[in-house]
């Protein structure tokens, strides 16, 4: 951290834990989203900054962790105006206090951008800037509704560099209706070009309540073949590889040394705290998340000083499912010490009846260190997930379902 730097005392907890900040303000609402975002319009923002900063200073008051990492995201919280976004760093700044960060985040749009802004965010100690680029096409960014154009992308990643801002991400979508081997190529190598530290590569999805699943209900679009989604994704990794950076998890490249610590945290089912509307939090086993309203999430904060509005506390078996699902989207896979530290038990004794058949298959490898997916199993991820979650519990599996 740099200038909004305060003291706060040492955390007793030598743990790394991620903060997230939700900001869920946009310019207007993408096709695709299904997370909480409102557009901004003429709406007063102030009330929801200081709601944010209240829960902030709640949250972190008696946290017995220090926090690692902070990821502010959206929404798109470039949108706030100046005053507002520093009010919002400043009180994240002075809630991490002395403690020096791993990582500090902020998404943006291309299209909200500003050297002024991005000047703001280097001066209140932010290292990383994500922006989601999607597609290098215009047709492609119109399918998927977004504001920004593809000559945007260049002079946006140009301007936080001017800043100083030290690692950009990009982030891209294949599988969109329309685009080709060719378009998806030639996407991935413009963002190439433009020398990020990490790129992320995500497969589209159709979420339930958004416009795009509508529009492919009413056959107003034609979605991607998934053969072709499968090729796009193989030809990902092929030529981010190639071009210098490591997938380090299933959807994530990054340079040596710059994979999203923030994700990590996630990935890794390690604590971290949400705040802002629809966030959610895991801190000591209890899951929160914050009501999916702005106006509801404010009256919420000034009546009782928190916006939960649901809470629970998860038993062995569901945090063992949480690291299965999670940890092996990770290049690495389950860390065997780190699970045995956490649950008691060695992964390859909690998982013994359906190990075997999966490294025969050849979906699973299983080193001294890590129980990983192999490349052909992560072709099948959720069908190898599945299987392993049934040994988390008292439940019955039929291994069938990888022989086809």
């Amino acid at each position: 951290m740099e200038s909004c730097k305060t003291e706060k005392a040492n955390s007793i907890v030598d743990q790394p834990c991620g903060l997230y900040v939700h900001i869920p303000f946009c310019d207007s609402k993408c096709g695709y989203c299904d997370f909480y975002s409102v557009a901004l319009k003429d709406r007063e923002t102030k009330p929801l900054v200081e709601a944010v900063v209240e829960e902030l200073k709640q949250r972190t008051a008696s946290l017995e962790y220090n926090i690692s990492t902070v990821f502010v995201g959206g929404g798109t919280p470039t949108t706030l105006p100046s005053d507002e976004l520093r009010l919002v760093l400043e009180a994240i700044s002075k809630s991490v206090g002395q403690v020096e960060l791993d990582e500090f985040t902020v998404e943006a749009n291309p299209a909200t951008v500003e050297y002024e802004k991005a000047q703001l965010l280097k001066q209140c100690g932010v290292s990383r800037v994500s922006m989601g680029a999607q597609s290098f096409f215009p047709e492609e960014l119109a399918t998927l509704e977004r504001l920004h154009t593809p000559d945007d992308i260049a002079p946006s990643v140009a301007t936080l560099r001017r800043a100083g801002i030290s690692q950009i991400n990009l982030d891209l979508i294949f599988g969109i209706p329309g685009q080709t081997i060719e378009t998806w190529t030639q996407s991935l190598q413009r963002a190439i070009d433009l020398s990020p530290n990490h790129i992320a590569c995500y497969g589209l999805t159709y979420e339930p309540n958004t416009r795009l699943t509508a529009m492919r209900a009413a056959s107003r679009i034609t979605p991607c073949d998934e053969g072709l989604e499968a090729d796009m994704f193989l030809l990902t990794i092929d030529i981010l590889c190639a071009a210098g950076y490591d997938q380090y998890e299933t959807s994530n490249f990054a340079r040596p040394g710059c994979a999203s610590q923030h994700n990590l945290i996630y990935w890794r089912n390690q604590p971290y705290i949400g705040i802002g509307p629809s966030a959610a939090g895991c801190v000591d086993n209890r899951r929160y998340k914050n009501v999916s309203d702005v106006n509801g999430y404010v009256k919420l904060m000034q009546q009782q000083h928190h916006a939960e509005v649901e809470v629970e506390t998860l038993r062995r078996e569901a945090l063992m499912l949480e690291s299965v699902l999670m940890q092996l989207r990770l290049i690495e896979g389950i860390s065997i010490d780190a699970f045995l530290r956490r649950f008691n038990i060695d992964p390859r004794e909690q998982f013994a009846t359906v190990l075997p058949h999966l490294v025969t298959l050849g979906k699973i490898a299983v080193t001294d260190a890590y129980i990983l997916l192999t490349p052909q199993g992560r072709l099948v991820a959720d069908a190898v997930i599945r299987e392993l979650a049934y040994a988390c519990g008292p439940m019955n599996t039929s291994l069938n379902v990888l022989e086809n």
